[in-house]
């Protein structure tokens, strides 16, 4: 039973070490081209820069000069999960949105060309992080983006001025029983325990990740979850998927790591998390208390994607802390 408590803690938490030698070996990034083409209303731009040889897509809006937000997405979606969110944001502030390799807009290798682990698509965000110069944001973390972008924040501090945690977990509290076809497979990956996983990589999967624990499943925008499996779907995506899941099974000993983090620096942090996630449960939100005891937590009544039904409400809340907060 402890063996099977420590792989499930281990599915569910990342943090990433890179070190000062990696990251001063990485390639720089280079812009090879950003697309002009705007949503007129919204000022939202979609562009692309090369990140360690590959098309890092994102989307951006609003104003430079202001404070800006680095948004980093979860499974299985993309930056378009924020859609609504920066143009909600937009007035106020700088949104930055990028897709990580093999999901949306950016390049999909296969796993034979690119290393599928949080360690890397870490890597590579904090690589396209320099490569648009960004000095100091705060930090929007969901779902995969808490493996991916505490990493970040652990390994450089400096540039975080704060945190904004949505369903992304970090304590072992926050494992939800629905998350035991994952735990099986990493256990043991083989033809007896890949099928419930696949299951998640189907349209039924996508869409009980959206409309599950709803306030309102009528307010869940179809092109939601119908987005997020076209891409899925492509060819060779799966076995991207099925590595990224086998690897997640690393991140127990980084949980530590991060809650360290937490400890030392106590970065100014908001949660907005959906209270009906199965997923990632409530307690995991609350759990944020324990090493950052002025955390900003509030549970929307919404589930894993509570953005799609709250996002006005999600955007008051960020606009109120960054402001009581002084984030310039």
């Amino acid at each position: 039973m402890k063996t099977k408590i420590i792989v499930a803690s281990l599915l569910l938490g990342s943090a990433f070490n890179l070190s000062p030698a990696a990251h001063a070996a990485a390639q720089p990034a280079q812009i090879t081209h950003q697309t002009p083409k705007a949503n007129r209303q919204a000022g939202v731009y979609f562009r692309t820069i090369k990140v360690d040889g590959l098309d890092i897509f994102y989307r951006e809006a609003g104003d430079k000069n202001k404070p800006t937000i680095l948004l980093l997405h979860g499974f299985p979606s993309s930056s378009h999960m924020f859609r609504d969110l920066i143009r909600d944001l937009a007035p106020n502030y700088h949104l930055i949105a990028p897709d990580y390799p093999g999901f949306g807009q950016s390049s999909a290798p296969e796993p034979t060309a690119y290393n599928y682990t949080f360690d890397n698509l870490a890597a590579t965000i904090n690589h396209f992080i320099d490569a648009l110069g960004l000095k100091k944001f705060s930090l929007y973390v969901q779902d995969y983006g808490g493996p991916v972008g505490f990493r970040i924040a652990g390994a450089r501090p400096g540039l975080i001025q704060s945190i904004i945690v949505q369903n992304a977990n970090a304590y072992t509290e926050g494992l939800g029983d629905a998350l035991k076809p994952l735990v099986a497979y990493i256990q043991d990956p083989g033809e007896s325990t890949v099928g419930p996983v696949k299951g998640f990589l189907t349209i039924g999967g996508t869409k009980w990740q959206y409309t599950d624990g709803a306030e309102d499943v009528s307010k869940i925008d179809p092109d939601s979850y119908i987005t997020d499996q076209y891409y899925l779907d492509r060819p060779g995506n799966q076995d991207i998927q099925l590595a990224l899941i086998r690897n997640y099974g690393t991140n127990l000993p980084l949980y530590a790591e991060w809650q360290a983090y937490f400890k030392k620096y106590q970065p100014l942090t908001l949660v907005i998390s959906g209270k009906n996630d199965k997923l990632f449960v409530a307690a995991g939100a609350m759990a944020y208390k324990k090493d950052l005891p002025k955390a900003d937590i509030h549970l929307l009544n919404g589930g894993h994607f509570v953005l799609e039904e709250k996002h006005e409400e999600a955007a008051t809340l960020i606009r109120s802390f960054l402001v009581q907060n002084n984030i310039k």
